[in-house]
């Protein structure tokens, strides 16, 4: 009896085998196929690469624009979207971060539009020694003007962030701050917060002239010097503000002294140091931090556009 007993009970226990077998092949194929199918929609819909004309430069200028795969759908073609403005750092491009990170993924797990412009060197300022490098008047005029105009997004600063590693993270804080109207929510990775300290780096001269005999307008255009100015702001609420840096970069001083600036003036900011040097693995995870800060930012901004 025995024998006959286990003869079923082999039978039974190998068809159980085959179909966990079976199960764990279909669900390993389901997930080959889905993630297929995400990366061939990323070939079906690549970040646009645009040039848009400066009057201000009298030129033309590449920026990266990068959509949610939610822009694409027929079900969601009225719908619109915040946009992050993300700027690169000194001798970069356009392209930087969308070699760097997964721009796509960011984009569909926050439902947002990014858009990376060229910054050339140009601090973001416009500069009053070349007329060839006015990108204050490009990125917060210009750009943002083409972005609303062109793809379906909320013209409105609540739904505008913008942000930027070094020299991008000075100019987002630089741009932001002079245009309130334009930016609610900004940050700043490993930014230059006092460019006075650095009189013959990065080409800043070369925008602003000789720190001899033009000190005052090299104060004027460090983003420390304007605190004052942000908490002078008649418009309310208040902007997002959200600035980091690395506990071994190049500037965890003056970012330091930021910080305690906007405390000693009230201003409300997330200030966070972390561990990390001047380099692409701190920028990189440091992104996630500053989409996860705007997109409650977005969200309160919903709700307020709502009143």
């Amino acid at each position: 009896m025995r024998t006959t007993f286990m003869k079923p009970l082999a039978l039974f226990a190998t068809m159980m085998l085959m179909a966990m077998s079976a199960c764990a092949h279909t669900a390993t194929s389901e997930k080959k196929a889905a993630e297929t199918e995400v990366t061939n929609d990323y070939k079906a819909f690549p970040a646009d690469t645009i040039e848009v004309m400066s009057k201000a430069m009298d030129r033309t200028i590449k920026n990266v624009v990068v959509k949610p795969l939610t822009y694409f759908s027929n079900d969601n073609d009225s719908m619109r979207y915040p946009v992050l403005y993300l700027l690169h750092g000194a001798y970069g491009c356009y392209s930087d971060w969308s070699k760097k990170t997964d721009l796509h993924r960011l984009a569909d797990q926050y439902d947002i539009i990014i858009v990376c412009p060229d910054g050339q060197d140009s601090w973001y300022f416009d500069s009053p020694v070349d007329p060839k490098m006015q990108f204050e008047t490009y990125v917060s005029k210009e750009l943002v003007e083409y972005i609303d105009n062109n793809y379906r997004t909320y013209a409105n600063r609540y739904m505008r962030a913008i942000t930027g590693l070094s020299m991008g993270g000075h100019g987002a804080l630089f741009l932001a701050f002079r245009h309130p109207d334009v930016f609610w929510s900004c940050g700043s990775m490993s930014g230059n917060m006092d460019i006075t300290q650095f009189p013959d780096s990065w080409h800043i001269k070369d925008r602003l002239g000789n720190y001899a005999g033009n000190e005052q307008r090299w104060r004027d255009h460090a983003v420390c010097n304007l605190v004052d100015q942000v908490k002078a702001c008649p418009l309310q609420p208040a902007q997002n503000i959200i600035i980091d840096d690395g506990l071994n970069d190049i500037f965890i001083k003056n970012n330091i002294a930021m910080h305690e600036k906007l405390v000693e003036k009230g201003i409300d900011h997330d200030f966070t140091v972390r561990p990390g040097r001047h380099s692409w693995d701190y920028w990189v995870n440091s992104l996630d931090f500053h989409l996860m800060f705007f997109d409650k930012a977005f969200k309160r901004g919903a709700e307020l556009m709502k009143q």
